[in-house]
């Protein structure tokens, strides 16, 4: 781990408390913490464009005893990675991946999120129906718990109906 260097110091800063709380994590074998610590190394990495951020979601789904809602979201993390990479068919592949965990727990919230990230991979596909009909989900589920999101959603389906 620490073989990075990174010219940005707040990220620098990031991935040494992180990379630190994980030898302790480990020490006293604190495997959802561990899960946590990599998630987030993760997501530092992948805040500053490194594409090696997918190796860390990947050591975090394999930590044995992750808890399920933190595998939603950790999948939902690799479907973003997949997604700045280019990756759409394997972003759209973690978004589902997620969404059903997420709706099995009940996190509404990332449910939509996971459904509005696979509708937006879905229309750069060009399925523009399959697109729509993951964005109204994920719309649904945003009304019904009153997410800010909603209006996005709303506003983004209006658009894709009239092109």
């Amino acid at each position: 781990m620490g073989q990075f260097k990174l010219t940005h110091y707040p990220s620098s800063r990031a991935i040494d408390y992180h990379e630190q709380s994980l030898v302790l994590k480990r020490a006293i074998d604190d495997r959802p913490g561990e899960a946590m610590t990599l998630c987030n190394l993760g997501t530092v990495y992948g805040r500053i464009g490194e594409h090696h951020s997918i190796q860390y979601y990947e050591r975090a789904l394999m930590v044995q005893g992750v808890m399920t809602g933190m595998e939603g979201v950790v999948l939902g993390n690799l479907g973003n990675a997949y997604r700045s990479l280019g990756g759409i068919d394997r972003a759209i592949q973690y978004y589902e991946r997620a969404r059903v965990i997420l709706q099995e727990i009940g996190n509404r919230s990332s449910e939509g999120i996971a459904l509005w990230n696979m509708g937006l991979m879905l229309n750069q596909l060009g399925d523009r129906e399959r697109a729509i009909d993951s964005a109204r989900a994920a719309l649904k589920i945003f009304e019904e718990i009153e997410n800010p999101n909603a209006d996005k959603v709303r506003k983004q389906l209006e658009q894709w109906r009239n092109s």
